[in-house]
């Protein structure tokens, strides 16, 4: 057996939809995707698909990034490479911000900014329930698909208190534990594999 196919996908049998996770196998060596876990905010099969890179923070807060912008000390990530001059956030306020996107049960996307720095300078939006993304990942019509196909990605579930509770430094290990004996090899391969 090959390098190659110790690390091959052995199930991919989740369709990719919005909440579902994607896990970057072992192998895959990109400043942006390697290791990575992104959760999908939208996928439309005949239009495309984008989400954000939910572990990869970055040595700055939101309010050390954006000018003119409510005191907000919580810690920026690393969402992607498109419009990565952009910021954008995820959620568990739902109702209190208007026009927010449910992704999950009790987690949603964007909304009304103008309430939603009202609700960060009343402290209601806070580090324990908003996270900060620069840029996203996106995909054109099939492209995701196709990547499955490649074995590129694998498809997974992720809850509210995971995505939350799970240390973002952990998230690819954690999520890649969960899913079972078939992947215990994926943690075990070395990150900088080219130096061993």
């Amino acid at each position: 057996m090959d390098l190659g196919e110790k690390f091959v996908i052995r199930s991919n049998s989740l369709e990719p939809k919005q909440g579902k996770i994607l896990i970057s196998e072992p192998l895959m060596n990109d400043f942006h995707f390697g290791r990575s876990v992104i959760l999908l905010i939208d996928h439309v099969e005949s239009e495309g698909s984008f989400g954000v890179i939910i572990n990869k923070k970055l040595n700055a807060s939101v309010s050390q990034i954006v000018d003119d912008f409510p005191d907000f000390e919580g810690t920026a990530y690393l969402g992607g490479p498109v419009s990565d001059s952009q910021l954008f956030f995820i959620h568990t306020l739902g109702e209190l911000i208007p026009e927010s996107i449910p992704i999950i049960d009790g987690l949603y996307w964007g909304g009304d900014v103008e309430t939603f720095k009202t609700l960060i300078a009343t402290g209601i939006a806070n580090e324990e329930n908003t996270r900060f993304y620069l840029g996203y990942a996106g995909w054109d019509s099939g492209q995701l698909v196709d990547e499955l196909v490649r074995n590129t990605w694998l498809v997974s579930d992720i809850t509210v208190e995971q995505y939350l509770n799970t240390p973002p430094e952990l998230m690819w290990s954690s999520f890649v534990q969960k899913l079972g004996k078939p992947y215990e090899m994926w943690n075990r391969f070395p990150k900088n594999y080219e130096d061993n």
